[in-house]
C-alpha cells in the first residue's frame, strides 16, 4: 500500500518536471526565445538553474598532510582547475562539497577523476547545482582521505 501512495507522486513530480522543461523551450509571443532574464522573471524554476549563478572562484590548500595547489573556477556549466598540482593518489576524485571532511564528501557531489599531475583540468557540471556547494575537494576514495580543499567564493 505504501508503494501505490509513492507512484502517483512521482508521477506527479514527473508531469511538473516535463511541463516546466518544456515550457522552457517554448518561444515567446513574438517567436523568439525567451532570454535568461526573462527566463529568471517568468518561471519559479529558472532561478535554481545551475546556469544563472554567477562563477565562483578558490585557491587550493593541502590538508591532513599532503600538498593540493591551484585554483578552481566553478561556473553553472563546468569546474575548472588551473595551475593544479596534488599529491599523487591511486583514485583521487574532485568533489563539490560544504566542508572539508569525511561527512562533507560522503554527502557531497562526487564530479569525475583528477589527474594529480595535469595543470589544467575541465569537467562538465552536468545538471549540477554549484551554488549549493561551498568547497571543492581533492579526495582520494581508496584510502578515504581529503588531500585538499577550496573554498568558493
Amino acid at each position: 500500500m505504501r508503494r501505490s501512495a509513492l507512484v502517483p507522486s512521482s508521477i506527479g513530480v514527473a508531469v511538473l518536471a516535463l511541463g516546466l522543461t518544456l515550457a522552457g523551450c517554448s518561444s515567446t509571443p513574438g517567436g523568439s526565445s525567451p532570454s535568461a532574464d526573462t527566463m529568471s522573471s517568468s518561471s519559479p524554476m529558472a532561478s535554481s538553474s545551475p546556469m544563472d549563478h554567477p562563477s565562483m572562484t578558490g585557491t587550493f590548500m593541502g590538508l591532513n598532510g599532503k600538498a593540493v595547489k591551484g585554483t578552481v573556477t566553478v561556473s553553472g556549466s563546468e569546474l575548472v582547475l588551473s595551475g593544479f598540482s596534488s599529491d599523487e593518489g591511486p583514485d583521487l576524485h574532485v568533489y563539490l562539497t560544504n566542508g572539508t571532511d569525511e561527512a562533507a564528501v560522503s554527502a557531497g557531489k562526487q564530479i569525475d577523476a583528477v589527474a594529480f599531475d595535469k595543470d589544467s583540468q575541465t569537467f562538465p557540471l552536468n545538471g549540477v547545482d554549484p551554488s549549493m556547494y561551498k568547497d571543492v575537494v581533492i579526495h582520494c576514495d581508496k584510502a578515504k582521505a581529503v588531500f585538499g580543499a577550496a573554498a568558493l567564493s
